[in-house]
């Protein structure tokens, strides 16, 4: 395996009359196909180093850099490029646009990425649908679909432009137990099946429990020892 996410000394400080570190010097290597989990005690700063990891939030100090590349000095433009075209995310909320169908929210990261024809992009995102076995689905709006064929919708989408990670936030936060498996699966198998790697906070032990990696995090800072019931 190769090595596709690194933080280095990360710390995340947000300002005001009383500072508050979100994340305090973290070291983490995360490597190309592994599935990783970030748990945690209730605000121990699992989701800001997410969003660390994924670029949405930039560090007070210390570095991130994505396959190779160190994004410390990259501009607002070169952030969102990356984003784009190396990560994909996955949240509890899936924030498909209401207005548009299963298949069209697919489509909207590959139209911005400009990498494929529209008839290329339509072929893709169907592809993806049919996976996760939304093919029947997609011309569907989100209102029409349950919480479960929602996620599945949103994975495509994070799927769409072909990441080497996919970032996901508490993704079964939301979920029946029936579907929070078959979310955990699709998630694992994308790391077994096609090298993703996968990062994901979770306080669901079932969906940790399929993890390659468990990260413990506890005010702001790596605690391996950490595990779920411990405060």
């Amino acid at each position: 395996m190769s090595e596709v996410i690194r933080a280095q000394d990360v710390t995340r400080t947000l300002s005001g009359e009383v500072p508050v570190t979100l994340v305090r010097d973290v070291n983490l290597q995360i490597e190309r196909g592994e599935f990783v989990v970030i748990m945690g005690p209730s605000g121990s700063g699992k989701s800001s180093l997410l969003y660390l990891l994924g670029l949405l939030d930039v560090p007070s100090a210390g570095r991130i850099a994505i396959d190779g590349e160190d994004t410390s000095a990259f501009d607002d433009d070169r952030l969102t490029a990356l984003r784009l075209a190396k990560l994909g995310y996955v949240f509890q909320f899936h924030f498909l646009l209401a207005e548009f169908s299963a298949l069209d929210n697919v489509l909207l990261p590959m139209r911005k990425l400009g990498r494929l024809t529209d008839a290329q992009a339509k072929t893709r995102a169907q592809e993806l649908l049919a996976r996760l076995g939304m093919a029947d689905q997609q011309h569907k709006r989100p209102s029409q679909l349950s919480g479960g064929q929602r996620q599945r919708v949103a994975i495509a989408r994070a799927l769409a432009n072909d990441p080497l990670v996919i970032l996901a936030d508490e993704p079964t936060g939301n979920l029946d137990s029936v579907s929070s498996t078959n979310v955990r699966d699709i998630l694992h198998d994308l790391t077994h099946e096609t090298g993703k790697t996968v990062v994901a906070v979770t306080h669901d032990s079932n969906f940790a429990s399929v993890a390659d990696r468990r990260i413990g995090i506890v005010d702001g800072r790596i605690d391996m020892a950490w595990r779920p019931g411990v405060s």
